[in-house]
């Protein structure tokens, strides 16, 4: 039995972007950007995509095409006999797993907001009040265990409809219904009165405001960033490689996956910068903009029900794509590794994501009084740290040293399968700059992570 493959090249294109667009892009993106200075940060974060994320990208689905397999086997594939790459694999399953530890609960708290939204929960609340909504959310694990593990079973059991049939058909779906309600809602955003100011600080760089941020952490965050948005380094878009044909050369491919990403990513921020600006709410607030600003801006706006009630819908989609695409990944662990069938693989990963998410769920509560980065931090901040800033840039690293080194695949078998195929190539003069500049700004990013965490 052959592997399955795409029905098409848009299925692999906006799946691929579906596994890279997700809470990355419209929660985490824009809450970073308002901290570290708005729209010179954008340049910077814009830039670092192209440089670092486009190389490893195509190195991920070169990876993945060329063997056929998942991170699960794909190292011990293409790895010359006796050598040890193989053993990165474990770093990819971990971090596949670290990430559904937390990300569920996250994709958990939009599907619980769209039902809000709808029932109309938010109406008529201050300020104040959507707050204390929020923090009665996070003081409730019952409510929230049932809507993680919903989140689990409902994107699981997509997978179990198998790659063409379940993955690639409801993921087109629900991309296609992103993008056009993004741009209804940004459309929205960008009219509404009092919101030019936020536009101006989204879209006019100044870069005085990096200075004060202090430039090496903007620079890092901006990295960060693009490593966090586009799940590299963890082999969640090697195994997207692995279902697809050879008709097309890889470059151009990964070019397509990152301009949807950066297109997703960007209309968040005319979503939330101007309606920020309009009702006077910080910007950086943190993760928890979307789900105290928000409901509040959607509560001054005409028919705000009724636009809250689908931009938590289509949240829940980005963060729900995410979910699938990784989950995807996971049971081709288990059935590349044991040869089971998909159903069981399914069956078995169901229970432990949703045993292995609780510690999440419940640091918000009942172990509130864990706090691993001092007061106010919590589980989930411990369990991002670990995927952001280890397992992604590593595993990034592992990727390009696999790609470029002659004791790995090699550099001149990554560039015959990156360039098979019509459409854009791999540039032949980046060896140099892929197999020594990109892989010592990724260890530097690596140390930087931990000296502005402990230091």
């Amino acid at each position: 039995m052959g592997r399955e493959k795409f029905s098409s090249r848009l299925g692999f294109i906006l799946i691929s972007a579906g596994c890279a667009i997700g809470l990355g892009n419209v929660w985490r993106f824009p809450y970073i950007v308002g901290q570290y200075g708005g729209a010179a940060f954008v340049l910077i974060y814009a830039a670092f995509l192209v440089l670092l994320g486009l190389p490893i990208i195509v190195m991920e689905f070169a990876v993945g095409r060329a063997s056929q397999k998942s991170a699960a086997l794909s190292f011990d594939v293409l790895e010359p006999k006796g050598s040890k790459w193989h053993i990165e694999k474990w770093f990819a399953m971990a971090g596949n797993y670290l990430l559904m530890m937390f990300y569920t609960t996250v994709a958990g708290w939009l599907f619980l907001y769209f039902v809000k939204m709808a029932a109309g929960d938010f109406t008529g609340l201050d300020a104040d009040g959507v707050a204390g909504e929020f923090g009665r959310m996070l003081d409730n694990p019952a409510l929230m265990t049932c809507f993680m593990v919903f989140c689990v079973i409902a994107c699981f059991s997509v997978c179990a409809m198998g790659l063409q049939s379940g993955v690639e058909k409801i993921t087109k779906v629900m991309m296609v219904s992103l993008l056009a309600l993004m741009l209804v809602l940004a459309f929205n955003s960008v009219r509404m009165e009092g919101g030019k100011p936020g536009l101006e600080f989204y879209l006019k760089p100044d870069f005085s405001k990096i200075r004060e941020a202090g430039i090496g952490e903007v620079v890092f965050a901006a990295l960060g960033q693009s490593f966090f948005t586009l799940s590299i380094g963890i082999g969640a878009l090697a195994i997207f490689g692995s279902y697809i044909g050879k008709e097309r050369s890889l470059t151009g491919e990964a070019v397509n996956v990152m301009v949807l990403d950066t297109f997703v990513a960007f209309m968040a921020g005319l979503i939330i910068f101007p309606a920020c600006f309009a009702y006077r709410i910080e910007p950086g607030q943190g993760p928890s903009l979307i789900f105290i600003t928000l409901p509040n801006v959607f509560n001054h706006m005409a028919g705000g029900r009724f636009w809250g009630t689908l931009f938590f819908l289509f949240m829940s989609f980005a963060a729900a794509s995410t979910v699938i695409a990784v989950f995807q990944n996971i049971v081709s662990f288990a059935t590349d590794l044991t040869g089971c069938s998909v159903k069981k693989a399914v069956l078995a990963n169901m229970v432990l994501i949703i045993l292995l998410s609780m510690p999440c769920v419940l640091g918000f509560n009942v172990w509130g009084f864990i706090a691993p980065f001092g007061e106010g931090s919590t589980v989930l901040d411990l369990e991002d740290f670990l995927v952001s800033n280890n397992l992604l840039p590593l595993g990034s690293l592992a990727y390009l040293l696999f790609c470029t080194s002659r004791y790995g695949w090699g550099y001149e078998a990554f560039m015959t399968e990156a360039n098979t195929g019509a459409g854009m190539k791999f540039p032949r003069w980046a060896r140099a700059y892929v197999s020594y500049v990109i892989p010592v700004v990724v260890l530097i990013i690596f140390a930087q992570g931990y000296w502005t965490k402990f230091f």
